[in-house]
């Protein structure tokens, strides 16, 4: 007897190799899909650790900012697993910043800051797009953040960018409709992910955060945005699109 498939849908998940999009991508192939970590480094390192668990996993090295490394991460999808169901729009700079004020922000940071933020989901949606066409639908999950709806100071550049994340999923969300694919967008609050962890954010801002804006008051950790991930990219969402939701303890009320 044939060993039956251990997935039932396939998503790719930039930026899954550490951090908050390596928690993605495990919670998502837990749920039965099959994964594609996409990242710069350790990416088939990290699909590694979820084979090892008995889940489906693959790893691409990919810029996000490259058409042919985002195009040649969609081929390898569908070549390994057949199709593409859900992108998620993970990858993106953050823990590397400074807290400065925007005077003192040079041109080329926030050039490479809008280039992965910004370029690079709009890349990776062109190139996964005709492959979700071909299956008659689809989901697009980008990752924005709270910081842009609070207007937070001194990363001008990044809440900036995930200011134009979301104006980039209500537009696109216009576009796709028709086509069966949704688009929206998950905004975490200051998360305790591995990079915040290993540069000492957490010590400068978490306790600030907690105190001052949180309802619920303790920190967040990249668990937190899992049921969101799974509810925008399954069946019980297909008639919610252009979306943003915040998950951030009670934060920010849209």
């Amino acid at each position: 007897m044939a060993e039956s498939k251990k997935y039932d849908r396939v998503a790719i998940v930039t930026g899954g190799a550490s951090g908050i999009g390596f928690v993605l991508a495990r919670a998502m192939a837990e749920n039965r899909y099959a994964v594609v970590i996409a990242d710069m480094q350790n990416a088939e390192s990290s699909a590694e650790k979820l084979r090892r668990d008995g889940l489906s996993a693959v790893g691409v090295k990919a810029d996000v900012t490259s058409v042919e490394d985002t195009t040649n991460m969609v081929e390898f999808a569908v070549k390994t697993f057949g199709g593409l169901d859900v992108l998620v729009n993970n990858a993106g700079i953050f823990t590397s910043l400074t807290l400065k004020p925007f005077d003192q922000i040079s041109p080329a940071e926030w050039m490479k800051v809008m280039e992965v933020n910004t370029l690079g989901p709009f890349l990776c949606v062109k190139a996964a797009v005709p492959s979700m066409r071909a299956r008659g639908a689809g989901r697009v999950v980008n990752i924005a953040s709270t910081s842009q709806l609070k207007g937070a100071p001194y990363m001008l550049h990044y809440t900036s960018s995930k200011g134009a994340v979301v104006a980039f999923t209500r537009s696109l969300a216009r576009e796709l409709g028709s086509d069966g694919i949704t688009v929206n967008s998950i905004a975490p609050g200051f998360t305790l992910s591995d990079g915040v962890l290993a540069t000492g954010m957490e010590e400068k801002m978490g306790d600030v955060v907690r105190r001052t804006s949180r309802s619920i008051q303790r920190d967040q950790v990249p668990a937190d945005l899992v049921g969101a991930l799974l509810f925008f990219s399954g069946h019980g969402s297909a008639f919610i699109t252009g979306q943003t939701l915040a998950v951030d303890g009670g934060s920010v009320f849209l």
